[in-house]
């Protein structure tokens, strides 16, 4: 009787386990996608600060 109440022990922290793995991966996930939206917005910013720059130095070389 010793060896299946231990099997099913086992099994259950195995099953425990996979669970916190699972949840883990989950979070980290979540994290990278903010981290991912966040790269996005900033790299859009800067992308319209590069276009607003680039039509000021064209104005100034038609100055010239």
């Amino acid at each position: 009787m010793f060896w299946p109440m231990l099997a099913i022990a086992v099994g259950f922290l195995g099953i425990a386990v996979l669970g916190v793995l699972a949840v883990r991966v989950f979070l980290e996930a979540e994290r990278l996608g903010r981290q991912v939206t966040e790269s996005a917005r900033r790299i859009s910013r800067a992308a319209e600060d590069l276009e607003r720059a680039s039509v000021g130095a064209a104005r100034a070389a038609e100055t010239l």
